[in-house]
């Protein structure tokens, strides 16, 4: 693709050279190579242009620039002066993959709490409706059946645009991201139109450091999102939301539990029957739904709501908001596994005090026969994390399972004892199987009818990382051998 095509819709200024062949883009400059185009972007701790004399010696053949160089360009490298490199960067990539978005439904997610949640809600009504879908989030990206990493909620625009791109390819019809607050800061999510924008709620987060210098700036960045969809949809419940989708010139659609909100939820209750943990609620308003969601929390019927105000906007049936919603849930974030017996088994990323305390706080709400906690702590980290992890679990479950998790360079005894200093600050009951599978096969060996057995820390991870090196270990996949191995 000609340079120029692919600054099609960048204001720009050929400093050296002219139009040339690209066949792709880097901002890397490690991944600079014949034919590519390196773009020089400025970051919280590095500054591209510093590394745009080494991507040209790597064959790079041109260069997007905002500031001044501080080395001789050759003259066979075309240099474009540009504004806003970022921009420059998601406007170009649009380009270069041929405006996925396009072709794809698109919803995008902002909000402080509740955006991994509500994608995964979409994504399930999506697919339960035949619309096969992609999303892009904390969880990474996620299509087809496999999840490739990323090193930020919302990736650089680079990789939405391939991965767009990709899920296309892969037969894909739709696309949900999680849209940070950073992510449109830094024009992460330029030059798409997304057919749907979500505002879930605002509270404090992400202030200070390198991220946002006070709350008017980061709901100043929430806001942006909405300038850039064709429908709208905000929790009216959340005091900010008028201020956040001020730039949305159509008719916004409201969720919550106002009588106001156009989709509102009402007879919401905690659910827990035949091992199925979650929350009922019924819809008035716009539709008349009896929903069971598949996800513990009265919090959640708000990501439900905004799951059913988003797919609103597509030829959705409401069979599969039914289906969708019941079976939802975030890989690794209380999710269920099926099991013999009549008691819930939970996998959960909660590997500190905080969030250990949130999903069991959580959970005492459901009144289980016995709340029995797995967990361990991370080696060569903070002693306090497991002091502070070992008081939670012993004050909060009826039984704790203390056992290994990515215990490093250490002996997990050692930090098995330092856990047993924290529960020791309790009455809690507890027990020690330091191997993470055998602990998981005395959990569902002892559990009895009614319990909720939560295995905490390791969530989506598939791994355990021993004296430096990481093996393979998936929760789910040792649930599945002990049920054979027991014959449950």
């Amino acid at each position: 693709m000609k340079l120029t095509q692919l600054l099609t819709n960048t204001d720009h200024r050929f400093l050296i050279g002219g139009d040339i062949e690209i066949r792709d883009i880097v901002y890397d400059s490690r991944k600079a190579a014949p034919g590519t185009a390196f773009v020089c972007l400025k970051g919280y701790s590095s500054d591209g242009h510093r590394f745009a004399q080494s991507a040209v010696e790597k064959g790079a053949e041109a260069l997007i620039i905002c500031d001044e160089l501080d080395f001789e360009v050759p003259s066979s490298v075309a240099v474009v002066k540009v504004e806003d490199t970022r921009k420059a960067l998601a406007l170009m990539s649009a380009e270069l993959f041929g405006h996925p978005d396009r072709e794809l439904k698109t919803v995008a997610i902002t909000g402080t709490k509740g955006k991994t949640t509500t994608a995964a809600m979409i994504a399930g009504i999506f697919e339960r409706a035949g619309i096969k879908t992609g999303t892009i989030g904390t969880l990474g990206i996620v299509y087809g059946g496999k999840t490739y990493k990323t090193d930020n909620t919302t990736p650089e625009s680079y990789e939405i645009q391939k991965a767009m791109r990709d899920m296309l390819n892969a037969g894909c019809k739709a696309m949900v991201i999680e849209a940070s607050s950073i992510g449109l800061k830094h024009n992460r999510l330029a030059g798409i139109t997304f057919d749907v924008g979500v505002f879930t709620n605002f509270s404090n987060d992400h202030i200070g450091g390198v991220e946002h210098k006070d709350m008017e700036e980061y709901l100043f960045c929430k806001s942006l999102l909405f300038r850039q969809v064709r429908n709208a949809a905000a929790n009216c419940d959340d005091p900010v939301y008028r201020e956040v989708t001020k730039d949305f010139k159509g008719e916004l659609y409201t969720f919550g539990f106002s009588e106001n909100a156009r989709l509102r939820a009402v007879s919401e209750h905690l659910l827990s029957e035949g091992g199925f943990i979650g929350v009922h609620f019924e819809t008035a308003g716009d539709k008349s739904l009896s929903l069971d969601v598949g996800v513990p929390g009265i919090f959640n019927v708000y990501n439900a709501l905004a799951a059913i105000s988003a797919v609103s906007f597509f030829d959705v049936p409401d069979s599969a908001i039914y289906d969708g919603l019941k079976v939802a849930h975030v890989k690794g974030r209380v999710e269920p596994v099926k099991v013999p017996g009549e008691y819930s088994l939970l996998i959960d990323y909660a590997h500190n005090a905080l969030s250990m305390e949130n999903v069991l706080t959580t959970l005492r709400e459901y009144k289980p026969h016995r709340l029995i906690t797995l967990f361990g702590a991370g080696g060569n980290r903070p002693k306090v994390r497991r002091y502070e992890m070992g008081e939670t679990s012993g004050r909060l479950s009826d039984l704790s399972v203390i056992t290994e998790d990515n215990s490093r360079f250490e002996d997990v005894n050692d930090i098995i004892e330092d856990i047993k200093t924290g529960i020791h600050k309790t009455d809690g009951k507890y027990v020690v199987v330091p191997n993470r599978k055998e602990a998981i096969r005395y959990c569902m060996l002892n559990a009895e009818p009614g319990d909720i057995v939560v295995l905490a820390g390791k969530g989506h991870e598939d791994y355990q990382e021993l004296r430096g090196v990481k093996y393979h270990m998936d929760e789910r996949e040792l649930i599945k051998e002990i049920i054979e191995e027991e014959n449950l």
